[in-house]
């Protein structure tokens, strides 16, 4: 992800994001035409600067008012970037401000983190796995306690300026069932995106993550109310009264 791409590709050439933007949107009205109700998301890729946000945020609303006037009709569209470098996370809620979403690019923000390129990590990852250097491929089930830890910040930073904030990731770390628990019930972000044939591996795996976080929950609401239950009655303190048999067979369910 270094060099001359994503953004600063469209800074210094803007006539590529014109026509892309052109294409989306004209493609949008034309499914508006036929009975679809489309409002695309238009994401700028590789920002590390709100500045540059910025910049192509602006290009992008003067397409779209080109092509509106061109076309004399409108649609709804949001703008919002792609977290692939980890000073973005850092200036999450600087980007926030200026953002309708974010979408966690979560390959490139592991080769960022690491400094590894999937041009070539396959010749020394299985190095690093027999000597449990690394104990999962980064770019297979995510790095929790690094990149996770970007993550997290990145929607708290964002969600502290905008509380609603749609944040989601796309990449293959979206079909891993391990990965997806970790978005769905610690970085709780909105939705997952990954390539057609892990679609069914991740609906599972999200809502067996929402079954989870329900059973932690209910849990820990269970031992709230056991505790004060044994506060106010300390003559019952196998919890036999008739109100602690009512809680629990209402947890039984989640068992």
């Amino acid at each position: 992800m270094l060099g001359l791409r994503g953004c600063r590709l469209g800074i210094t050439r803007p006539e590529i994001i014109e026509m892309q933007v052109r294409a989306v949107l004209e493609a949008a009205l034309n499914a508006i035409d036929a009975g679809v109700d489309a409002r695309p998301d238009i994401m700028i890729p590789l920002v590390g600067k709100v500045e540059e946000f910025r910049h192509q945020a602006a290009l992008v609303r003067q397409v779209a008012a080109q092509v509106f006037e061109e076309r004399g009709k409108t649609c709804d569209y949001k703008i919002g970037t792609m977290i692939e470098i980890p000073r973005a996370a850092l200036v999450a809620h600087e980007i926030a401000q200026e953002a309708d979403f974010f979408s966690f690019g979560s390959n490139d923000l592991t080769q960022m983190t690491f400094g590894y390129s999937r041009d070539d990590v396959g010749s020394f990852l299985p190095k690093y796995m027999e000597k449990g250097i690394l104990l999962d491929d980064p770019f297979v089930t995510l790095d929790v306690d690094g990149v996770g830890q970007l993550i997290k910040m990145t929607v708290e930073k964002g969600r502290a300026v905008k509380p609603g904030l749609k944040i989601g990731v796309c990449g293959e770390h979206g079909g891993d069932p391990r990965s997806v628990r970790f978005f769905a019930n610690e970085a709780d972000l909105t939705y997952v995106s990954c390539s057609p044939f892990r679609v069914p591996i991740a609906r599972l795996a999200a809502a067996q993550a929402s079954a989870q976080e329900t059973i932690r929950y209910k849990e820990a609401e269970w031992a709230t109310l056991e505790a004060e239950e044994q506060e106010n009655n300390p003559n019952d303190p196998d919890g036999s009264s008739s109100a602690g048999m009512i809680m629990c067979w209402s947890r039984f369910p989640f068992r």
